[in-house]
């Protein structure tokens, strides 16, 4: 099996790394001093992004987009991972749930979206619905020729600077072996709509700049032709969508993982004690070896899978495999980092304890480690009828 990448892949990985380092880097401290992204720097990074063409690089190219396979568009995710959400973020990635557009919804969400006119976010998560999405209770009643809905949505990244939510709501139920279920249904949602409220979560110790924010639903009139997909098929549109966003979260630790791994082996060289650079002690190099042992395995589950989504058989396991694991060994690895760092580690003068912070959530979104070990165990027993 071929490991290395191609001519292509290359100048991928090369071009995006060089725009991280020269546009997203530079400005870290003053968005993590700020918790926000200044708005001329907002502007002048999706501008750049475009100018170079990593702006929608996950979109066909056919739409105007970049046009990468799954592999490639890991191999973007990954490079952006070096840097913070609130920043990479801007090289927009529009989800992939939007090519499910169907006539006038492609010219008003989907086009705008991949011409970075107009931004997304998506709306699951509820205060008592997490893991399981299937008991959320945002509902969307029918009422002539429009969808009414009433409930809560919270945890909604970067809701406070989009233009429209991909909305998930209950629209009725169905009977299942383990009792009735909840339909759920897709919808375009544009955050200026009367009946919508928006407002920013608590703060959160993870991702300054990139905010977490709570939707509240108020007799919110949508339109029937705002509906995403089909009545009750909004759970399948949203399988879909999670396994690229599992890809996404694995690819990006590894890209994190990646640099943080570089900052620890820089001081272990420079820093010494004892007549000598602390990483010639065992203590510090053997945990130098287990990061950069960890970050291969990471990438290479992470890059099994985008192989296996090209060729059309990535499963579940594949995902949740390699977001459990890439995800857990971030934050190992900044915890390492961290403890090679010493006291240093912990000032905000480094960024090591960003990083280190910044970890602790991708075990979380996206489905949490644990969910992932249910899906992996599950398709594990399965077989065997179990």
């Amino acid at each position: 099996m071929d490991f290395a990448l191609n001519d292509e892949q290359r100048i991928i990985v090369d071009t995006v790394r060089k725009f991280v380092a020269t546009e997203l880097e530079p400005h870290e401290e003053e968005v993590e001093r700020l918790n926000e992204v200044p708005p001329e720097i907002s502007e002048r990074i999706q501008r750049k992004s475009l100018e170079a063409g990593l702006y929608a690089a996950n979109m066909p190219a056919e739409l105007g987009g970049g046009g990468l396979d799954a592999t490639g568009i890991t191999l973007v995710e990954r490079e952006l991972g070096r840097t913070s959400y609130a920043l990479q973020m801007l090289v927009a990635r529009p989800s992939n749930i939007l090519e499910a557009c169907q006539g006038e919804q492609r010219e008003r969400y989907l086009m705008p979206a991949i011409r970075g006119e107009r931004h997304d976010c998506l709306a699951m998560t509820e205060p008592g619905a997490g893991s399981d999405v299937r008991s959320m209770t945002t509902r969307a009643v029918r009422d002539g020729g429009d969808y009414v809905l009433n409930g809560t949505k919270h945890f909604i990244s970067h809701a406070d600077v989009s233009d429209f939510v991909v909305l998930f709501a209950a629209t009725g139920t169905e009977q299942t072996s383990r009792g009735p279920k909840n339909l759920i249904t897709a919808f375009l949602v544009d955050l200026d709509t009367p009946g919508l409220t928006v407002r920013r979560g608590s703060a959160c110790v993870s991702n300054r700049g990139y905010h977490q924010c709570e939707l509240v639903f108020e007799d919110c009139r949508v339109p029937a032709a705002q509906r995403l997909g089909e009545d009750g098929a909004g759970f399948e549109l949203m399988a879909e969508w999670l396994g690229a966003s599992r890809l996404s979260v694995a690819a990006t630790s590894v890209g994190r993982g990646r640099r943080v791994l570089e900052m620890a082996t820089q001081w272990a060289a420079e820093r010494h004690q004892f007549g000598q650079p602390i990483g010639k002690f065992q203590g510090v190099g053997f945990q130098l070896a287990d990061m950069a042992t960890e970050l291969d395995a990471a990438e290479l589950l992470t890059l099994r899978a985008a192989a296996n989504l090209d060729n059309g058989h990535m499963t579940d396991q594949d995902a949740a495999m390699a977001k459990l694991f890439a995800s857990e060994a971030l934050g190992r690895i900044t915890d390492r980092a961290l403890q090679i760092f010493g006291g240093m580690g912990l000032m905000a003068e480094l960024p090591i304890e960003r990083f280190w912070r910044d970890a602790r959530v991708e075990r979380i979104w996206d489905g949490t480690s644990e969910i992932q070990r249910h899906i992996i165990s599950r398709s594990l027993l399965r077989p065997l009828g179990a």
